[in-house]
């Protein structure tokens, strides 16, 4: 990807995050499955308040105080499958074994110095996503690296923790969460900043990605890794932008973060210039909104307030684009919304919104400005106006000073939205509640690696023939499936087995989308192994696979052989199959006499409609060739004899 930034020179630094979940069977500190619900199973909720603790040397965490700023109540929804641990109203069970095993073998992948002792922290989270205010997380190993085209990366960090509760619905005053999620271990890696573009930004991120799935005890699908990119410039300020799923994204992310912090450093050095300031002065302007036609500010006014904030100097500042789209105003609003508020309107913009002309000028009047002065205007109740208003003061100083260290939330095209400043120390404290564990030189000596996934790829294309491409996708998306089947369904063609997860999964995934008359991913791995060993069996033909997957996504608490059933598909004896095939023959003899074995591909339509999948077609086919074949030779005979 071309850029028209000179990383290099812009003192580029950046590195990555990436956190993902362990397939293991049990969460971290339970024994509960780590299973996903659907919401509308939950069999009871309950509601939580969560507000900041102090560290143990008694302060509070910046980026937990502001999150505390807007008071909401946090639902959670349990399940059959969660416990007490996940409701914190019982204290966690040891560390799982199991998770800690894999967590140390990722380690040797990626060369670390595993610690003598794993200590369990509490991380405060009081943004709703675990219910007891804190997540737990355990530093297992640093001082690692990989290998990269542009030279070793370090990999600082490899930390062992627990996923946060899943959420389902933001409201205004409230979020609703799922418990489902809470509590399957995951591991963070943290690399050092030694990523020097975004092209090397994704590689770092696909050889991670390719040391962990080459576990093969890894989750997969959306929402299973999550990569979060550090980035800043040389005047600029470290920024954590959160939440990046997909690995085609990272480097715009990382290309626009760049783009954001030059165009704001030009923006701070404009304001400076031309003695911008931020004097802080709030004026109630609702009076001269009383007759408004603007929508947004008539349905404020039902309940609240309008309040004017003049910034001396920022005019043609605020509406300037420093992301595509995204302007320093679209920052001043993300800070505003902390309070509770929808957004900010602003002079560089208006009139618009139905806010005239006319009512600029009277606001700009109320509240003192001058020309190159922006005036920012906030309509809600008073309070959350108010503490939007201090929000905007304080990212306006900010643009007058440096850019702000943040973490924020990456957008689908590429940009980025202020979530919360950095977190500090003080949001880490021991947890109490759960012992160390000693990591021993025997556990360490006893971890095997695994077989990386481009040396699988190489073994899948000798051992079972698999094309180049065939066996890349499968070892890239269906790895872990893919071998449960081979091992659990003796006799299998590999061939077929691919070609199912690869080709007719796409096909019908893309059917699923259009048709909605099924899910496709409500098709489970111990379903796949039933199907294929229906199919082994003889119980089903291969041509049939896909619709038995259908009926399985429509009806996915059903057994298989049920599924089968209802369509029509079992086992046939081979007596009732050959007279079968005998009896489409007899009824088209003299079509078989007219035709000889060029009758065959004719009536091999009828007769896989007779059967409707239920025989394999090849065996259909050589039984058919078999039975034209002795009743022509038995015609031949017959004739001879008559003459």
């Amino acid at each position: 990807m071309s850029s028209k930034y000179d990383y290099k020179q812009l003192g580029l630094m950046s590195g990555l995050e990436i956190h993902q979940q362990l397939n293991t069977k049990e969460k971290l500190f339970c024994g509960c499955p780590t299973t996903l619900r659907d919401a509308e199973d939950s069999n009871f909720e309950f509601f939580r308040y969560l507000r900041p603790t102090r560290s143990e040397m008694g302060e509070v965490d910046r980026a937990a105080a502001e999150e505390a700023m807007l008071t909401k109540k946090f639902v959670y929804k349990a399940y059959d499958t969660t416990c007490l641990v996940e409701n914190d109203e019982e204290p966690p069970r040891e560390l799982n074994p199991e998770a800690l095993d894999l967590t140390l073998q990722i380690a040797k992948l990626m060369n670390m110095d595993p610690f003598d002792e794993v200590f369990t922290m509490r991380k405060i989270v009081i943004d709703g996503s675990n219910t007891s205010g804190f997540q737990r997380t355990a530093l297992v190993s640093t001082n690692g690296y990989i290998e990269t085209t542009q030279g070793k990366v370090g990999v600082g960090v490899l930390c062992l923790e627990e996923d946060a509760a899943q959420r389902v619905e933001d409201k205004v005053d409230s979020v609703i969460y799922s418990l489902d999620r809470q509590g399957i271990p995951l591991v963070e890696i943290g690399t050092d900043p030694d990523i020097v573009s975004p092209a090397h930004a994704r590689e770092v991120a696909e050889t991670i990605g390719m040391l962990l799935r080459s576990t093969g005890r890894v989750k997969r699908g959306l929402g299973t890794i999550r990569q979060d990119v550090n980035i800043s410039i040389a005047r600029g300020a470290r920024v954590e932008i959160k939440g990046v799923q997909a690995l085609d994204l990272i480097e715009t992310i990382v290309e626009q973060e760049v783009e954001r912090q030059v165009n704001l450093l030009d923006i701070m050095e404009k304001l400076q210039s031309g003695n911008a300031s931020v004097p802080g002065d709030i004026v109630n302007v609702t009076h001269l909104f009383t007759q408004t036609q603007s929508k947004v500010i008539k349905k404020a006014l039902k309940r609240g307030v309008v309040l004017a904030l003049d910034l001396p100097g920022f005019a043609g500042q605020v509406g300037r684009e420093i992301q595509p789209k995204r302007r320093l105003g679209t920052e001043f609003s993300d800070y505003a919304k902390k309070s509770g508020v929808g957004g900010i309107f602003h002079t560089d913009e208006l009139p618009a919104y139905g806010i005239t002309g006319q009512e600029v000028d009277t606001v700009r009047e109320a509240v003192g400005a001058r020309d190159g002065d922006c005036v920012i205007l906030v309509a809600d109740l008073e309070d959350r106006a108010q503490g939007a208003l201090r929000m905007v003061i304080e990212r306006a100083r900010l643009a007058l000073e440096a850019i702000p260290e943040e973490t924020r939330r990456g957008l689908p095209d590429g940009n980025s939205a202020y979530m919360r400043p950095l977190p500090g120390a003080a949001r880490m404290y021991p947890e109490t509640d759960v012992s160390s564990v000693v990591v021993t030189r025997d556990m360490l000596d006893s971890i095997e690696l695994p077989e990386l996934l481009p040396e699988r790829k190489a073994r899948y294309m000798e051992e079972f023939g698999l094309n180049e491409e065939l066996a890349g996708i499968v070892v890239s998306k269906h790895l872990e499936l893919f071998d449960r089947i081979i091992i659990e369904v003796p006799g299998i063609d590999p061939t077929l087995v691919a070609s199912t997860l690869v080709n007719t999964l796409t096909k019908l995934r893309r059917e699923s989308g259009l048709t909605h008359d099924f899910d496709i991913d409500k098709v489970e791995p111990h379903h796949y192994v039933d199907v294929f060993k229906l199919f082994v069996s003889g119980g089903a033909a291969k041509e049939v696979i896909p619709d038995l997957l259908i009926g399985i996504a429509q009806h996915p608490k059903m057994d298989v052989e049920d599924i089968a059933k209802n369509m029509g598909l079992g086992q046939k004896r081979i007596e009732d199959i050959e007279l079968t095939v005998e009896n489409i023959i007899d009824q088209r003899i003299d079509f078989v006499k007219e035709r000889g074995l060029g009758a065959v591909g004719p009536l091999m339509g009828e007769v896989m409609k007779e059967f409707r999948g239920s025989v394999d077609g090849k065996v259909l086919s050589a039984l058919l060739k078999e039975k034209i074949e002795a009743r022509l030779i038995s015609s031949f005979s017959t004739r001879h004899v008559v003459s």
